[in-house]
Parts: C-alpha cells; sequence; structure tokens
C-alpha cells in the first residue's frame, strides 16, 4: 500500500498542501498497479457521505464507520444513523455498488470526558481537533482490527470544517497504528456542490448542526424540538431489519 508521507515528502514543506491532488497521486498508483484497496470511511452522516461514496467507489472497495458519539441528543444520534444506512442500501442499489455498514458503539460520555475543559470553544476550534483525533482514532484502530489497507473520513467534504486540520490529525493518527490514512479534501471540485445535489436526488435529510451539544447550543438550537422530530421519524423504523444486506460481517457473523 501507498503511505502518504511518502509523498508528503517530496513536496514543498513552505506550501499549503493540497490533500485532494496528494490522494489523486495516490489513485493514479493504485490504476497503474491495478490494485483496488479496501477503505474503512468513518462518515458522521449520510450528506458527508454522498458525493464521497460516488467518489470512492470509483476506485475502491468502501465500508462505512459510523463512530459519532459527539451527536447529542441520543434520538438525533440514531436518526442520522438509520439515514446513513439507508443511503448506502439505495446508493448500492443505483449503482451496483456494494458499499458496507459498520457502526460503533454510542458512548457519548467518553466523548465528554475528551472534549472536558473545551467547552466554551468556538465551533472550528480546540475542540473540534479534539473530536477529530476521537473519532478517526477509533477508525484506525478499526481498520487495523479488520484488516482494511487504508482509514479516513468524509468530514472534508464540509466547507464547515478545516481540512488542513482533519488531515494533520489523521496522519498523527497513523504513526500510531499499522494502517495507512487516506487524505482528502472532497469538498474540491464541486465535490460539496454535488453532495448538495445528491442529498435532493435521494431525498436523504440534512441537519441543522454539526452534532454536539455545545455547537448546538452555540447556534440556539432547540434540542427538545430536535429531539422530538428524530423520535417521531424513527417511528417504526429498523434500519438492520430493512437494509440487512449493507451490514459488514465476517464469516458471516457481525463485527
Amino acid at each position: 500500500m501507498i503511505d502518504v508521507e511518502e509523498i508528503l515528502a517530496k513536496m514543498n514543506k513552505n506550501q499549503k498542501i493540497n490533500y485532494d491532488k496528494v490522494m489523486q497521486k495516490m489513485v493514479k498508483k493504485w490504476e497503474e498497479s491495478d490494485t483496488r484497496p479496501r477503505i474503512l470511511l468513518h462518515s458522521c452522516c449520510a450528506p458527508c457521505s454522498t458525493y464521497t461514496l460516488e467518489y470512492l467507489t470509483k476506485f475502491a472497495d468502501v465500508t462505512v464507520y459510523y463512530a459519532n458519539s459527539n451527536i447529542h441528543p441520543r434520538a438525533e444520534y440514531q436518526r442520522r444513523k438509520y439515514v446513513q444506512q439507508k443511503f448506502i442500501h439505495d446508493f448500492n442499489e443505483n449503482t451496483g455498488n456494494n458499499v458496507k455498514f459498520i457502526s460503533a458503539p454510542y458512548e457519548p460520555q467518553e466523548y465528554f470526558e475528551k472534549v472536558r475543559g473545551l467547552e466554551k470553544e468556538v465551533e472550528g476550534g480546540a475542540r473540534c481537533r479534539v473530536c477529530y483525533d476521537y473519532r478517526l482514532d477509533k477508525v484506525a484502530q478499526k481498520a487495523v482490527e479488520l484488516g482494511f489497507d487504508y482509514f479516513g473520513s468524509a468530514l472534508t467534504i464540509s466547507p464547515h470544517k478545516n481540512s488542513q486540520v482533519i488531515n494533520q490529525v489523521g496522519l498523527e493518527v497513523q504513526s500510531l497504528y499499522t494502517t495507512h490514512y487516506l487524505p482528502s479534501d472532497f469538498k474540491k471540485n464541486g465535490g460539496y456542490q454535488r453532495s448538495v445535489e445528491m442529498c435532493h436526488e435521494y431525498d436523504v435529510y440534512r441537519q441543522c448542526y454539526c452534532g454536539c451539544v455545545f455547537a448546538a447550543k452555540a447556534q440556539g438550537i432547540n434540542l427538545s424540538k430536535i429531539r422530538r422530530e428524530a423520535l417521531e421519524f424513527l417511528e417504526g423504523k429498523d434500519a438492520d431489519k430493512e437494509f440487512p444486506e449493507i451490514t459488514f460481517k465476517i464469516n458471516g457473523e457481525t463485527v
């Protein structure tokens, strides 16, 4: 597999890194060697995974890892998880792909411990960096456990997220594990615009806040209303039963 650090070492360190171009160089090498890597992709929500999956599945086998204990309240976490699963199901049906899905346990107290002392940080600041690290670390661990070639995140498709920081965190996490980080800036080349189009095409729910309680309160989000709406949405729904074919399994067993 290609180590992104090898590519970065040849680049001008005084210039801002275009991580989209870095990934394109990796893709070119995969295509030249007739390699189709297995990628474990962190996704925070269906909207972020739309164009990201459309792009990645052209040259890789992708499994989405839904690891987002930062999302509050629980009902909203569950709504976003259901919408993510439904989108993967619909995307596979429409494109002939075979994207799989894994969900991490919902452990909000673990997240709160990680960001303790950073509750009043502005959106996009130190708290968000810790959150990126917290989630990407989980993805890297799972990638090693299950033997994926690369781990990465769909977060870079958002114009509200700092892709430089996300990629820096990803590279730091890579240094701790025997797996490779997939650099990205999925918003480039019209990626974000395409994600908006795909949300309309697939009728995907687009949330009004990133996810954590701190950002929601800063935006004046009515979390009680969010909870009520999420519970109403979830009534009668069970994604594991509705879309069993997307569940990632090894030897027939769910991981």
